[in-house]
């Protein structure tokens, strides 16, 4: 309903404002009389609306933020930032590939992600990219920092699975369970790549949330958190916190102290 409010809002008000202020009979400098001009304002509107329409669908593919990056050219010489990566993965779903194939995956792939769309919009989250089975969400400091938001947006992801388990296990035979691993830290931002240029993260941090998911997987825990990232984190403490001791993770020279979100605070 938002959404239909929305556009209904956008495109009225567009073509309210082609029949009463006439661009397309201003801009092609169309002498009155000499055409029919609503045939020129309901052309002129149409076209508009299409490019309004392909941009917001360019933007659905590649993200609102990114595509708003690429036109401001904000990304075209790297730059250092401070960012929180969450890399979420989808527990059984290998199990699952072989029994329903391709196709099937596919499908059940796609719906958990658009679940999981709207508690990341909420959160401010950014999708930075889908591997497989996997979705990484990023945020920057200062939007992730406020109200422990990667934590948040991992728990409604798990709230909006569970409301729609029944509807999965009658169309797919199986209820997908997520799991997660949080850390942040500093990167580096920019642009990569010729005929197909992408904007990309690199550093360090990548790499040691790929590590803490693996100890998560190894752990048997739903959530695994740095101290890194609990450190940057505002009202972390809203959150029982499970200690799981410092580990040491491949690539890392030292060990990195590590904790499992069990969930909110008593």
């Amino acid at each position: 309903m938002v959404t239909l409010f929305v556009k209904g809002l956008l495109y009225g008000s567009l073509i309210a404002f082609v029949n009463l202020v006439e661009p397309g009979i201003r801009l092609l400098r169309v002498p009155l009389g000499t055409a029919p001009l609503q045939l020129v304002s309901v052309i002129f509107s149409f076209v508009v609306t299409c490019i309004i329409i392909f941009i917001l669908q360019i933007s659905q593919i590649i993200g609102g933020r990114t595509l708003r990056d690429w036109i401001l050219g904000r990304y075209h010489r790297p730059r250092p930032e401070e960012r929180f990566f969450l890399f979420v993965d989808i527990v059984g779903s290998t199990t699952l590939a072989e029994r329903l194939g391709p196709g099937g995956v596919h499908q059940f792939l796609n719906r958990v992600f658009t679940l999981a769309s709207d508690p990341i919009d909420d959160q401010r989250g950014e999708i930075y990219q889908y591997v497989g089975d996997e979705m990484v969400i990023t945020w920057t400091e200062a939007a992730g920092r406020r109200e422990g938001r990667p934590i948040q947006c991992f728990a409604a992801i798990e709230t909006a699975l569970d409301a729609a388990a029944g509807d999965f296990v009658r169309d797919f035979g199986f209820a997908p369970r997520v799991r997660g691993a949080l850390h942040g830290g500093p990167v580096i931002v920019g642009e990569v790549g010729g005929r197909k240029r992408d904007i990309v993260f690199h550093g360090d941090v990548m790499n040691t949330t790929s590590r803490l998911e693996q100890v998560a997987r190894d752990l048997d825990r739903q959530l695994v958190v740095s101290a890194d990232a609990l450190r940057r984190l505002a009202d972390a403490d809203q959150y029982a916190l499970e200690d799981l001791g410092a580990h040491r993770l491949r690539g890392r020279s030292g060990p990195v102290q590590i904790y499992a979100v069990a969930g909110p605070a008593i």
